[in-house]
């Protein structure tokens, strides 16, 4: 019998809290390609935040109503002329890899009264044609959003290789624990993301107190691109 939404949330929330120990740990429910009333769906069975990999699709489920009573985080790449549609109208935006999308972000944030919240993507494997900054330039990164009002860093998040992603999490946690000591304006450490269906727990374990679950939750999707 196939499970329904309620109980996979159930499984998948039983599983955080055995990895989680106690420790709090945000559940972002990854909707991607999913529609608008699976989203509301998740909503009413208990998910708080909703992750969208496009911003088409989050415009289109935002224009149905679709995350009525939920947080909304942008996690798959952003290119910086969409940033119009997204900062300023969703919680947080993941996926800031460069100088320039941080200033764009911060510009259009401030134009709108608000103050954005983001996290670092770092490519903590150092793949070939993959988002998110070398850790060696997320010192710069964090630096320049000292300087931008209109934008709050709240933490790191990371994509490990697909092949072998348990390697990365504990570089990961270090960068993230070892940037946390360090003392920037608008930058605080309070979110390490890291971990997706097929690895969440082990993420939780080196460190991770969010994670992005799709396919668990929602369902396999035909592509997915790792987010």
């Amino acid at each position: 019998m196939e499970l329904t939404f309620a109980q996979r949330l159930a499984l998948v929330r039983e599983t955080i809290d055995r990895a989680a120990g106690g420790q709090p740990v945000t559940l972002v429910g990854v909707a991607k390609t999913k529609p608008a009333s699976l989203v509301a769906e998740a909503i009413r069975a208990g998910v708080t935040v909703i992750g969208e990999n496009y911003v088409q699709e989050f415009r289109e489920k935002n224009a149905a109503g679709a995350y009525e009573g939920a947080d909304v985080h942008i996690i798959g790449h952003l290119q910086t002329n969409k940033v119009k549609y997204v900062a300023g109208r969703v919680a947080m935006i993941q996926s800031v890899d460069s100088p320039a999308l941080l200033e764009a972000i911060a510009k259009r944030a401030a134009s709108l009264g608000a103050v954005q919240d983001v996290l670092i993507e770092v490519n903590i494997g150092r793949e070939s044609g993959k988002t998110g900054c070398l850790p060696e330039a997320l010192d710069e990164l964090l630096g320049r959003a000292a300087d931008l009002p209109g934008i709050r860093v709240r933490g790191l998040m990371a994509i490990p290789p697909a092949d072998n992603s348990r390697a990365y999490f504990a570089p990961m946690a270090h960068l993230f624990v070892d940037n946390g000591q360090k003392k920037y304006d608008n930058v605080s450490m309070d979110f390490l993301s890291m971990g997706m269906s097929d690895d969440y727990a082990d993420a939780i374990s080196q460190g991770a107190n969010m994670v992005r679950v799709g396919s668990l939750l929602f369902g396999p999707r035909e592509h997915t691109d790792g987010k």
